[in-house]
């Protein structure tokens, strides 16, 4: 037998027990994560709980009975109930073997109620929270409902707007909770600063910008009021005209809004850098596919070197590119414009390359947003269709043409992978607006004087596109009802179909003795020949009447008393190759117009009208037109009537009366009217040196005519065929309330026998 020391037994004793113990200490892996001994739940126990079950809670947690009790179990547990948002507070503890959740529940929203609004109604403030009637309330989810009100008001304009939750407590832990709002004024555009300018002069950049500055006589516009997007669309007009004028490198530095210490107004600055001006230099085409000559699309280049260089003018080419490379029958192309900048020079050498794109067919247009618009009324408006050969331009002409309609107020066209890869979606989201238009007027002319009209418009009738309207004009003088209805697209093809129904009536006493009224309708239908060239017909039938006549009336207006039949059929040939169709700068307009009487009816003539404009941008703001007109009317076996003749004078010829040209019977000063008539005029519109905004401008004219050949026996009619010319001054104001014009000029050309106006005024009113 071994003896041991105290040492020996010592270790001995450690190492026997070390070995007992070790089955009890280890813990396998499923256990790690529990303690050795750890207790288990024998109850979930809920207290404080009103409206939700014990059940419904004990089912947000995910201990069990039978699971072990720990301290990680309880606060995911305690986290899982907060996450629900239907407590106000939880506590998770243990009591023994028993897990004990109290909670205090979040009351429930009975009602929400608005105070203080005045500029919004409750159904618009209603509309933009969250919280609901028997809903669960929560802190949280009323100051996101307040941030969304105060979004609301600052998107009308009104920045200092405030408001205040406050909960009133009722019984079952319910609660009514009120936003108290408190408007206040409009935060308008006090002033708007542009730095780094010196090509254009800030009233001119005011013009580009949507946003104006806060004006009295703007109060029915909303322009003036801030508005984060339309600053951010403003920085992106800006860019597009100095690109248009010339400046390639130019850029928008910041676009800063500082508001005002009393939060009434805001103080917009841009910062730019204009740039060099470049101009146009060496531009060619290069199409390196074969069968395709450059030669062939170099016609359709309109950019001419020399030229101040026009991004817009650069797309232009592209499209007309890229239609004629289609034409030819090559569909998949792809044409880039090569930039290659002389900054020394000044100049901007272009190359057209014209290249083989991927060929990539059309899988399928979708159309998206449009509940009241039908999609053929928009698919007709794509130059493309299911199977056709994708490319990039026709794209953006299909957006231009759906934004044209005017039935939109948002236009997207985008593309998307297809069910194949030689296959793209073509996405076409727009967002609606409303076509309905009902307009009221009010005004004064010194021709007719004071005078009124109301119409209604529907642009898109019934989502077809089509357009109906009713008007109905009446003054001192004359009455007019006329009903239209166009269709755009007759039998399917890019053919305006119309049908007219009118009845007018003018009293003409002062000037020709007698009183006319004509009733009938007629029908129309116009097309495209080209961008710039469009032609219309039109069928008329009306029932024309000559009454009143007066007792002293001239010889020549008694004859024709009574009423007649007319049956026209006519056209129109338009060329339009200005800027703008609504205040044109530059450009060409002109029109020939020939109507046909005598397919039936008592009626019988032909009769020719031209007319042509020039525009001259001759200075900044400053324009020169140039304009002239003409016309011829023959009877066909009889006299023509005098509602059919050519009258000259008011604003055909200024310096004198309306219909103050022309053949007149000298006993009884009546106007017969002549068979011919020719005019012309140079007029020069410039500013007021008054901000532009104001749309204040004068213009400084002179103007020529004449008109002859009675087509009466009569001896007492004086008919000289002279000419006559005035010259004269003039302010044009486009007023919130309609256009007003005054006009004061001088005759230098005239006969004893016609008729002078010095002054000569109109103001129009709509509403």
């Amino acid at each position: 037998m071994i003896e041991f020391g105290i040492v020996g037994r010592l270790l001995w004793c450690l190492v026997f027990g070390a070995v007992l113990t070790a089955p009890f200490l280890w813990v396998g892996p499923a256990q790690a994560q529990q303690p050795a001994f750890a207790i288990k739940a024998t109850e979930i126990r809920v207290e404080g709980s009103q409206r939700i079950e014990a059940e419904t809670v004990r089912s947000y947690v995910s201990i069990r009975k039978g699971d072990p009790i720990t301290p990680k179990g309880m606060d995911d547990a305690l986290k899982k109930l907060f996450a629900t948002g239907l407590f106000a507070d939880v506590i998770v503890s243990q009591q023994g073997t028993a897990i004990v959740i109290r909670v205090v529940e979040n009351p429930i929203v009975n009602r929400i109620a608005f105070e203080g609004n005045k500029r919004m109604t409750n159904e618009v403030l209603r509309d933009e929270v969250r919280l609901r009637p028997r809903v669960v309330y929560t802190r949280s989810r009323v100051q996101s409902d307040v941030q969304r009100l105060i979004d609301v008001y600052r998107r009308s304009g009104r920045f200092s707007a405030t408001v205040e939750p406050k909960v009133i407590q009722l019984p079952q832990n319910r609660v009514d909770l009120v936003f108290e709002v408190k408007e206040g004024p409009i935060t308008e555009i006090s002033h708007i600063n542009f730095v780094g300018n010196s090509r254009f002069g800030d009233s001119k950049l005011r013009d580009i910008i949507r946003t104006k500055e806060s004006i009295w006589y703007r109060f029915l516009t909303s322009e003036d009021n801030y508005d984060p997007d339309r600053l951010t669309f403003d920085r992106e007009l800006l860019r597009r005209f100095y690109l248009s004028k010339g400046f390639a490198d130019f850029r928008v530095v910041s676009a800063v809004a500082e508001l005002a210490p009393n939060r009434e107004g805001f103080f917009i600055t841009f910062t730019i850098e204009e740039g060099e001006r470049y101009r146009f230099g060496k531009i060619d085409v290069v199409a390196p596919i074969q069968d395709l000559g450059a030669e062939q699309l170099r016609q359709h280049v309109t950019a001419k070197e020399g030229d101040w260089y026009n991004s817009d003018l650069v797309e232009d080419v592209i499209g007309k590119l890229t239609d004629a490379v289609g034409t030819l029958g090559f569909a998949f192309v792809d044409i880039r414009p090569q930039v290659d900048r002389n900054r020394k020079a000044k100049k901007i050498n272009i190359t057209f390359r014209v290249q083989e794109g991927p060929r990539v067919f059309v899988d399928r247009i979708n159309i998206k947003g449009n509940a009241r618009t039908i999609d053929p009324v928009i698919r007709r408006e794509m130059p493309l269709v299911e199977g056709d050969a994708y490319n990039t331009s026709t794209l953006r002409r299909a957006q231009r043409r759906i934004r044209n309609l005017g039935f939109f107020q948002k236009v997207e066209v985008t593309n998307a992978p297809g069910s194949a890869p030689d296959k793209t979606v073509v996405n076409v989201t727009v967002s609606e607006r409303s076509t309905g238009e009902i307009s009221f007027g009010a005004g004064f002319s010194s021709t007719v004087g004071v005078l009124g009209d109301i119409g209604i418009r529907e642009r898109n009738l019934l989502g077809r596109g089509q357009d109906l309207s009713l008007k109905l004009k009446l003054s001192a003088a004359s009455s007019d009802i006329d009903l239209k209805f166009t269709e755009p697209y007759f039998m399917d093809r890019r053919l305006r179909a119309g049908v007219d129904f009118f009845r007018t009536s003018r009293d003409m006493s002062s000037e020709s003795s007698f009183e006319r009224a004509s009733f009938g309708g007629g029908l129309r239908l116009g097309y495209e020949i080209s961008d710039k060239v469009s032609q219309f017909w039109n069928y008329e039938i009306s029932r024309d009447e000559v009454t009143d006549v007066d007792l002293g009336a001239s010889l020549a207006i008694k004859e024709q008393e009574g009423t007649s039949v007319k049956s026209l059929i006519g056209q129109e040939l338009l060329y339009d190759a200005l800027d703008s169709r609504v205040d044109p700068t530059e450009g060409f307009l002109a029109r020939y117009n020939i109507d046909l009487a005598g397919l039936g009816g008592g009626v019988k003539f032909v009769r020719n009208k031209v007319k042509a404009i020039k525009y001259f941008p001759i200075a900044d703001q400053v324009t020169l037109s140039i304009s002239g007109n003409a016309g011829l009317i023959i009877g066909l076996g009889q006299d023509t009537r005098i509602i059919d003749r050519f009258f000259l004078g008011g604003a055909s010829l200024r310096g004198f009366t309306n219909f103050g040209v022309g053949p007149r019977d000298t006993v009884t000063d009546d106007a017969v009217g002549g068979r011919w008539v020719y005019g012309g005029s140079l007029q020069t519109t410039f500013p007021m040196g008054l901000p532009n905004e104001l749309g204040i401008r004068g213009h400084v004219f002179g103007d020529i005519g004449s008109s002859g050949n009675s087509d009466t026996d009569a001896g007492t009619i004086r008919d000289t065929k002279s000419l006559r010319a005035a010259m004269g001054i003039g302010i044009s104001w486009k007023s919130p309330f309609g256009p007003i014009v005054i006009d004061m000029s001088t005759p230098l050309l005239k006969e004893d026998f016609d008729e002078t106006e010095s002054l000569r005024f109109d103001f129009g009113a709509r509403f």
